[in-house]
């Protein structure tokens, strides 16, 4: 796998120059040694305890993104999944700390574990003031002797940043994040091992696979299991972390991409979680956001933290962070009414019943649906991979409504698929469906036969749709079989010619419109266009 890096060896150097360099002078780094790699506020005054945490790269924005007012003084940075040594530790702590002390944030990790004690150790033999605090929020194995540190060290970062900030004492600030600590618990999924810098892609799951219960290094979950549907996903880890977080109490929740995964997939995951009775406790929101990070894992986790008045009050409180996920209530959501003018735009022609018509419309549905991976495939070559769900979700909500169809009026029929069309499908491929149908029912009702009306239907679909034949388009396979149908070859005839239009797509070098059109004719090559072929797949439906 490419990778945007020039020497693995100062890859991390390279990124801290490159965060510090975009800060618009935020932040500072330490010098002299390029084996410290110490992020800081450059603008420490050393006049309030300081926060020092880290440990190795890879999980960014964590943790040398989160160094700012009201969250961390500086993170030392290791190697990709390496904890920094003991001096770039001692390094960083020398450098923020003043009378008020420092407090250093451990993630629970033998490497972070040893690395930062025995700095710890040292700045207090050299007179300052030093507290630490261990964080170990993982849940997934149930009654490990060293549960890991993992997201939720976030959290105690911005609850001991929020003490810091307004001046309380180190004790206090120590006292904090240790309450904090000991309540947060988090839990780990993923679809996917991590791809380190200048490596090779890891697969060690199979297709549907998710292991539940990992940390954030890329070691195996501590649970195989089928990826269900993101529904039952919630309900799967909210239930492990109510088992952890007993009660009824409100909640903080940090929803956290492990870093390769989608923000669609990351949105739905977090309706999910918050559907749950878990999700019913959560007051305050963070994210999903990729906050501690697995390089591109395709993952997430959850962050649980109990919360009450001054838990709230630090979460919710300002940070000039641009990194950190904001927290936000949690509320039902908005819902508003569709426009009347939308919903309102004509009497609906009443449901009418043809059995053959019925069979028709069934047919040709149920063949887009079963197409629907054939489809995406091909447009995953050629566009952007969703003409099969289009075509497929458009179907999928014409049989919803079959029975509520005027089935026995042509023209009345066309008009309503049309409107469907319209209302449920994306892309351009439902909206050129839609005009398609809409000009064929205006044609029938005045008084055109079938191939006539479909084939004025296709006239409006160019007019509207700039496209031609021999654009590598739909209208490739749509236009020789309408023609086919005027030529009196029947429903067999046009089949055949629309699956020689879709072939002859594949022996196209330019497409005249779409996002095929931006393409080389070298990537076009041997693809049949997708859209050609889910016509193709209708004729040959109404073929039968």
């Amino acid at each position: 796998m490419a990778h945007f890096i020039n020497d693995r060896a100062a890859l991390v150097a390279e990124a801290v120059d490159g965060l510090v360099t975009g800060s618009g002078g935020r932040l500072a780094r330490l010098d002299g040694d390029p084996a410290i790699r110490v992020v800081l506020r450059a603008d420490w005054q050393a006049d309030r305890v300081a926060l020092v945490s880290g440990g190795g790269s890879g999980h960014e924005p964590a943790h040398a993104g989160f160094v700012g007012q009201g969250l961390l003084t500086a993170a030392v940075c290791g190697d990709v999944f390496a904890s920094p040594s003991v001096d770039a530790v001692l390094a960083g702590i020398l450098a923020v700390t003043g009378p008020a002390g420092c407090l250093v944030i451990i993630k629970n990790y033998a490497g972070d574990r040893l690395n930062f004690g025995l700095a710890a150790e040292r700045a207090r033999a050299l007179g300052l003031g030093i507290e630490t605090v261990t964080v170990a929020d993982d849940v997934a194995i149930p009654g490990a002797a060293q549960p890991r540190g993992i997201a939720g060290t976030l959290l105690v970062h911005k609850v001991a940043g929020h003490a810091a900030e307004t001046g309380r004492p180190l004790a206090e600030v120590a006292a904090a994040a240790r309450a904090a600590a000991a309540g947060i618990k988090s839990l780990g999924i993923a679809v996917s091992g991590c791809t380190m810098p200048g490596g090779v892609a890891e697969s060690r799951l199979a297709p549907g696979q998710a292991e539940l219960g990992l940390g954030i290094h890329g070691e195996p979950g501590i649970e195989r299991i089928a990826l269900p549907p993101a529904a039952d996903l919630g309900r799967v880890m909210a239930a492990r972390l109510t088992e952890a977080v007993p009660g009824d109490g409100p909640l903080a929740l940090l929803v956290n991409n492990l870093g390769g995964t989608t923000a669609l997939e990351m949105q739905v995951l977090t309706g999910a979680v918050l559907a749950t009775p878990l999700g019913a406790r959560v007051r305050l929101l963070l994210g999903p956001a990729a906050a501690m990070t697995a390089l591109d894992m395709h993952g997430a986790s959850l962050s649980a933290m109990p919360l009450d008045a001054a838990t709230e009050a630090a979460l919710t409180a300002e940070t000039e962070v641009p990194a950190w996920p904001r927290a936000v209530p949690v509320a039902p959501p908005a819902i508003r009414p569709l426009p009347e003018r939308l919903v309102r735009q004509g009497p609906a022609a009443a449901a009418s019943h043809d059995p053959a018509v019925a069979r028709v419309v069934t047919a040709v549905c149920t063949a887009l649906v079963g197409a629907e991976a054939e489809l995406n495939a091909l447009d995953a070559r050629v566009g952007d991979g969703d003409t099969g769900t289009t075509f497929a979700s458009a179907a999928r909500a014409v049989l919803a409504d079959l029975d509520r169809l005027p089935q026995a009026e042509p023209a009345a029929l066309c008009r309503a698929l049309s409107d469907r069309l319209a209302r449920v499908a994306g892309g351009s491929s439902g909206v050129l469906m839609s005009i398609f149908f809409s000009a064929t029912g205006s044609s029938l009702a005045g008084g055109a036969g079938w191939p006539e009306a479909l084939t004025r239907g296709a006239e409006r679909l160019q007019a509207h749709g700039g496209a031609r034949p021999g654009d590598r388009t739909l209208l490739d396979a749509l236009v020789p079989a309408l023609a086919a149908l005027s030529a009196g070859d029947g429903l067999a005839g046009a089949a055949r010619a629309a699956e020689a239009g879709a072939a002859a797509t594949a022996r196209m070098s330019r497409a005249g419109t779409g996002r095929s059109s931006y393409l080389a004719a070298s990537d076009l090559a041997g693809v049949e266009d997708p859209g050609a072929v889910a016509v193709a797949r209708a004729f040959a439906a109404l073929a039968g």
